[in-house]
């Protein structure tokens, strides 16, 4: 694949990305009022997992979706998982950082490495 292909999924990368972490962000909020920040992180994860698959099949990648890509999908995040609550801890509980400032930081770091993982799976 040239560059140029490389950039462009990239930058609908970053949209479809930045469109389910908007609304992830704003579901991990709401939950925040009745939830521990863990517990909130965790089901907001669950939620954006599903949402991003269907936006990387369709739109970023254009691939076709199929059961066993969707079963293979949740692996890529397993490893964002723990990355993402291995820093939020550190950040929350360790640096004093407000929740809700700290999953600003935790996105920030874990959004190339997952474009990078989605790629090598949904690229046939």
């Amino acid at each position: 694949m040239t560059l140029k292909i490389i950039q462009g999924e990239f930058a609908r990368f970053l949209l479809a990305g930045a469109a389910n972490t908007l609304l992830t962000y704003l579901l991990y909020l709401l939950l925040l009022e009745f939830l521990t920040y863990l517990l909130a992180y965790s089901i907001t994860y669950c939620t954006g997992i599903a949402l991003s698959y269907f936006l990387n099949v369709y739109l970023v990648f254009k691939q076709r979706a199929s059961f066993a890509s969707f079963v293979k999908f949740p692996i890529v995040y397993i490893i964002q998982y723990c990355l993402g609550a291995a820093m939020l801890w550190l950040l929350v509980d360790m640096a004093g950082v407000s929740p809700a400032i700290a999953m600003i930081g935790v996105i920030a770091a874990t959004v190339p490495v997952t474009f990078i993982a989605i790629r090598f799976m949904l690229s046939r």
